[in-house]
């Protein structure tokens, strides 16, 4: 691939690879910084010689590696847990603490919290930094905090635990990328508001409440104004939840993340407005300026997140280009970007958003100009309609591999929603744009809110008879990591190939190939020689699952047999083993497993003292003097689910540890698994 020629390319790549190291095998700060002190002075030396070819090639070398290092470095750097006054090091695990917080950004309302990232300034009267998250238990008619307010609490700081069940999505390592290591539960009533902080953030977080309140004053139907603020504030935190699920459905998710599509909108309507200034060269030194300053306004307004980042920085990097009048390559642009950004904020490269972002304009660079010369249309409409299918095809082509990965579901009337939503998408964007800025001072007039709540309300209709094509939405797609960087190898090869097709990227290609079928007989074959009993974590209910191979059978209770589709402990499961439900069973009082007798006490407190167990599964917190069970049944480990009540489980767990047996309660530790 020739954008691998770019230096450029190269030491991107070097700094990213540096920022996974270091995610998987973290060294200690100062070794990483003697070693990049080691790196510059070996650099420099090679610099004065680089006239003789073993130098040059050294130089090259080195400045590959350096790179490498800085993206390690940029990562302790940023990593704020490694500060000796951050508050890991100052709580202690159950113990209530005086926290001093500062709100920092709205999250999504769960049935009882009000959530908010917050930032610690002091824990005991001790000053302190890091990221938390503050749960706010309250009645719905209260109104939020204003964000930069500073509040006082006492609680406990739980920190991120690993997931409950098996192929659950990881919150708290997604936490952890963010920076964020713990979270605070508190009532209302336990909040003291100290004063609110006025700076950049806060003032555009207000300025961002106030449009919102003009725009819910403006009389627009509920559901049009949560799609309008998704599309131009980056706020989907109030779109309910059918509605977002026709979005994913119908492929046309994407939409609702202020991306380049969107910011690109603000560019054209920043330069339309800026087009009646005389193009002298003082006056285009303010309209750079100018664009820069809505541009970066627009995405901290929109929230900052990783997709509005990379928009707003490569059309930044275009402003400039154009303003000097430079020829732009946009490959260099998207690594420009990319670098600047992550040596901003490392984490972002975890984040999916950033990830389907930067993947969906590669491929549209790369792809579309292939795909387009496929036909070349003589019509206008004709021309417009291939050209969104183009450009649609290489987005969803270089971004489906990860959609697998994360989501495993694929909507495969995609490109259908793109040529229908499209189009509508711009007039809405203008109209959303006017209504936005009259929004900032006042309310938005009747002549404006019709018609564009018409046509989100169009939109919307488009969207949801899309999605009702169930057939064509494929869920529940077992995809593994190793699947993943497979197919990028298949896309790859297969787009060189081509382009420029000669025997070794043929043979690339029917490499590749081979490659994931070796992938997923590999996978094939783990599968077909499993055999597990699993104990799964569940608030209020019981649920075991006993695996053998491909088959699986669910043990628990009407409620939950009836509606497992729904359950999405149990789905993780089997899309993430490549596995499905053969039987359904309500549970029973004894299991054999690998010889193994595992005896299940319910709120019934019924056993045979004849039972000599293996394993002993306590659930629905039975009433039980659990020494004497002990003595008689003699159980080698003790298992509790999250049906129990806490209290009940302390004092078995208290027993256990008199007796000296093993007590496993997944409410800590999580699934139990033999």
């Amino acid at each position: 691939m020739k954008i691998l020629q770019f230096p450029l390319a190269r030491l991107t790549l070097c700094f990213v690879l540096g920022i996974l190291f270091y995610q998987k095998y973290p060294p200690e700060p100062i070794w990483a910084l003697i070693s990049l002190l080691i790196g510059v002075l070996f650099l420099t030396l090679f610099h004065f010689f680089s006239k003789k070819p073993i130098y040059k090639f050294l130089f090259g070398t080195f400045t590959l590696l350096v790179s490498f290092i800085i993206g390690i470095t940029t990562c302790i750097f940023h990593k704020e847990s490694l500060r000796p006054n951050h508050y890991l090091h100052q709580i202690e695990e159950n113990s209530s603490h005086k926290i001093k917080l500062v709100l920092h950004e709205k999250l999504k309302n769960t049935a009882k919290n009000s959530r908010y990232i917050s930032t610690v300034t002091s824990i005991d009267n001790q000053q302190s930094l890091g990221n938390l998250i503050l749960n706010i238990r309250k009645p719905n008619q209260i109104d939020d905090w204003s964000i930069g307010s500073h509040v006082e609490v006492i609680g406990s700081i739980y920190q991120n635990k690993n997931p409950y069940n098996p192929n659950q999505f990881d919150y708290g390592k997604y936490l952890e990328n963010q920076e964020i290591y713990g979270q605070v539960y508190v009532n209302e009533k336990q909040i003291i508001l100290d004063e609110t902080e006025s700076n950049l953030w806060t003032a555009f977080s207000n300025f961002r409440t106030q449009i919102i309140q003009n725009l819910q004053l403006s009389n627009f139907k509920k559901e049009e104004l949560n799609i309008m603020i998704a599309l131009l504030l980056g706020q989907q935190q109030d779109i309910s939840p059918e509605t977002l699920k026709d979005y994913q459905w119908a492929g046309a998710v994407h939409i609702l993340s202020v991306s380049g599509l969107h910011v690109g909108f603000i560019l054209l309507f920043i330069t339309f407005l800026l087009k009646p200034m005389a193009n002298t060269r003082k006056n285009a030194l303010i309209k750079l300026l100018l664009i820069l300053l809505s541009l970066w306004s627009y995405g901290i307004l929109a929230g900052l997140a990783p997709s509005v980042v990379r928009s707003v920085t490569m059309f930044s990097i275009v402003a400039i280009g154009n303003h000097f009048r430079r020829t732009i390559n946009n490959f260099h642009t998207l690594l420009v970007s990319m670098l600047l950004i992550l040596l901003w904020k490392p984490s972002f490269l975890f984040d999916v958003g950033f990830q389907l972002s930067y993947l969906a304009l590669f491929f549209i660079l790369w792809l579309q100009p292939l795909l387009t010369d496929i036909w070349q249309p003589k019509h206008k409409i004709t021309q417009y309609i291939w050209g969104i299918l183009t450009v649609s095809f290489a987005a969803q082509i270089g971004t489906m591999p990860l959609s697998l990965y994360y989501f495993h579901q694929f909507p495969g009337l995609f490109f259908l929603t793109n040529v229908i939503v499209l189009p509508l998408l711009g007039i809405i964007m203008i109209l959303g744009l006017v209504a936005i800025v009259i929004a900032s001072f006042e309310k938005v007039p009747l002549i404006i809110v019709k018609p564009l709540e018409l046509l989100i309300e169009l939109q919307n209709n488009l969207i949801q008879w899309i999605a009702s094509f169930e057939d064509f939405v494929f869920t529940n797609i077992s995809f593994t990591s190793t699947m993943l960087w497979a197919s990028y190898l298949i896309i790859i090869a297969i787009f060189l190939c081509y382009k420029k097709p000669d025997f070794k990227r043929t043979a690339t290609v029917l490499i590749s190939i081979i490659v994931l079928q070796a992938v997923s007989i590999g996978t094939k074959f783990r599968t077909n020689h499993t055999q597990e009993l699993i104990v799964f974590h569940a608030r209020k209910n019981t649920i075991m699952v006993q695996r053998q191979n491909e088959s699986v059978i669910v043990y628990s209770n009407d409620s939950i047999l009836n509606t497992l589709h729904q359950n999405l402990s149990i789905q993780s499961y089997l899309v993430g083993n490549f596995c499905e439900v053969k039987k359904k069973m309500k549970l029973q009082n004894l299991f054999y497993f690998k010889e193994k007798k595992i005896l299940l006490i319910d709120s019934l407190a019924i056993y045979s003292e004849k039972i000599k167990p293996d394993i002993l599964i306590i659930t629905h917190s039975p009433k039980l003097n659990l020494e004497r069970l002990l003595y008689v049944c003699k159980p080698k480990e003790i298992i509790a689910d999250g049906s129990n009540f806490k209290s009940y489980v302390r004092l078995w767990e208290a027993t256990c540890r008199k007796e000296k047996i093993p007590f496993h309660y997944t409410n800590e530790k999580g699934f139990y698994k033999i």
